[in-house]
């Protein structure tokens, strides 16, 4: 049950209010963040709530019971809140994030909202849009594992044990000549064969994103250069000569554990579970029907 400090109270009942909505943001490492609609900065639980950005709050599902609440919340990106380099780094990945209504004429009365934590983040150059949690949405994760041809560990984690620092599996690089925002030819992994690091992550070494990594989603060979495509833009743009390093990529099936990794006795799925086409399997015709495999 929401609890309304009693000067609140009184300040709904009055039926004249001077109530506006503030949110605090704290990252899993650094200081809290604080802004709010109201026109005037405000000190709400003891965070500066600035008021020199557009924020706005979508609709909030709250319910009683175990379904997971959820929300929506957008924003302006500036230099002293949240910006897009912050977001692109995964700053604010799992914050929590507490929603107020607060008396902007004495902020120290309260209320909390709602509380949860920052979801999916979509940025572009200027705003934002991210997916609000509640705390129900972690009894929803799923725990255990699930039966399946392809592997559920992560490429080079301890249950993989594949060693990504070896030469065979990691190179550097940079970029030679730009083909789109996401795409661009890079030098120094000529010997790589092509493929070999789709799905792979790239982490840039110098330029404007240094210390940012990007997922990369095709790689291929033209002409001696290699051609990689990233997941997701990055906070700025990238340019010629920007240097990188860069990990060898799994599309988790068996073929590719043995053949790239050789690494098959590791492999954490169950390439050999039967899938939808045995079951739906008719018998042969002319085929021996005596009970053995087909």
């Amino acid at each position: 049950m929401r609890v309304i400090p009693s000067e609140l109270q009184a300040k709904l009942d009055s039926g004249v209010t001077t109530l506006a909505r503030a949110w605090i943001i704290q990252p899993k490492t650094g200081a809290a963040i604080g802004f709010t609609e109201h026109d005037g900065d405000l000190v709400v639980e003891g965070v500066l709530c600035r008021a020199d950005a557009s924020f706005s709050s979508g609709e909030l599902d709250s319910s009683a019971g175990l379904r997971v609440d959820s929300g929506g919340w957008s924003g302006a990106l500036s230099a002293d809140g949240l910006t897009e380099a912050d977001l692109a780094h995964g700053r604010y990945v799992g914050a929590k994030v507490n929603a107020f209504f607060v008396d902007w004429s004495a902020p120290t009365n309260v209320v909390e909202l709602w509380t949860g934590t920052l979801g999916d983040v979509r940025r572009t150059e200027t705003a934002f849009e991210a997916e609000l949690k509640s705390p129900g949405a972690l009894l929803s994760a799923p725990l255990g594992r699930m039966y399946s041809r392809f592997c559920d560990a992560d490429l080079g984690d301890a249950r993989c044990n594949v060693n990504l620092s070896a030469p065979a599996f990691s190179g550097a690089g940079a970029v030679t000549a730009l083909r789109g925002t996401r795409r661009f030819s890079a030098s120094g992994l000529a010997e790589f064969s092509s493929g070999l690091f789709a799905r792979g992550l790239l982490t840039w070494t110098g330029g404007v994103n240094a210390g940012a990594s990007s997922e990369i989603v095709s790689h291929a060979l033209s002409g001696g250069a290699a051609i990689l495509e990233m997941l997701e833009l990055n906070a700025h743009a990238i340019a010629v000569g920007d240097t990188f390093s860069i990990k060898a990529g799994c599309d988790k099936s068996f073929e590719t554990c043995r053949a790239r990794f050789s690494n098959q006795i590791n492999f954490r799925g169950f390439p050999h579970i039967p899938g939808d086409d045995s079951l739906q399997a008719a018998p042969a015709v002319g085929a021996v029907h005596d009970g053995g495999a087909r």
